[in-house]
């Protein structure tokens, strides 16, 4: 599903494009995102746009068939273990993205490492549109998950600090790096490491932009403590630092075979 040349791209930028992986799950994922939409789960946020709509939730796919089936017999783990070097995908959790037509605000810069309790170099979002992305893509600062120091995580909301202490690097300038931008077709995905600094334009076009983003650890991830609630929060699950995040909660999808 990755050619080598992609493999090492992914390894070098924190982010590559890989075309058509889920051009045959498009259905099944639109499914799944009209019913989170018509039935919201606790994380779900409206994240206090002003025009438009700009929705997302995550960690339904317990609930929602269609992402369990996703989650469990698409290319996903096996295509996110590839791209990490592992030899095995652990399924952290889902992710519904949906910015509406005429909403004009950006997703703003940031790396999701900060607000996750996980640790290491073996870690993958994708991030699939269900809708032909132009203007609202996702754009990337290539090389940023090598950066020494993470970047300061804010409420999208209202850019207030995410926890109360923490030493983080302020949010950078996208002028003065490589920026990486795609535009996508539905069943396209792109690939990026937790740590990659990201952000994704304003919506202005006539078309809604919705994607899944499925997010996977490999063989290195730990569970790392951070000084305040995570986002996902994942109340109750017990675990210490330095340990493997617990299967019964997130289960190991994909194993290499020997």
């Amino acid at each position: 599903m990755m050619t080598d040349d992609q493999i090492s791209a992914f390894q070098r930028d924190g982010a590559v494009v890989v075309r058509g992986v889920f051009a045959d799950w498009i259905d099944v994922m639109a499914e799944g995102v009209a019913a989170n939409m018509a039935a919201p789960g606790e994380y779900a946020s409206e994240n206090a746009v002003s025009e438009g709509r700009f929705f997302d939730d995550y960690c339904n796919w317990t609930r929602i068939p269609a992402f369990e089936d996703v989650v469990h017999n698409s290319p996903a783990a096996e295509l996110a273990a590839t791209a990490m070097r592992s030899q095995s995908a652990q399924f952290f959790h889902d992710h519904v993205l949906v910015k509406e037509p005429g909403t004009p605000k950006p997703t703003p810069w940031h790396q999701d490492a900060p607000y996750y309790f996980v640790e290491g170099q073996q870690t993958v979002s994708l991030w699939i549109p269900l809708d032909p992305v132009r203007e609202a893509s996702l754009r990337f600062i290539a090389g940023s998950h090598k950066w020494d120091r993470m970047v300061r995580p804010v409420s999208w909301a209202d850019d207030s600090d995410f926890y109360d202490k923490g030493d983080w690097m302020p949010v950078p300038d996208p002028d003065d790096a490589e920026v990486l931008e795609w535009a996508m077709e539905p069943g396209d995905v792109v690939l990026f490491d937790y740590r990659t600094a990201h952000g994704a334009r304003g919506n202005s076009s006539q078309t809604r932009r919705r994607a899944l983003s499925l997010r996977w650890v490999g063989d290195d991830a730990r569970f790392v403590d951070r000084p305040g609630r995570t986002s996902p929060p994942f109340p109750g699950h017990g675990m210490t630092a330095g340990q493997k995040l617990r299967d019964d909660w997130f289960p190991v999808i994909w194993k290499a075979k020997h």
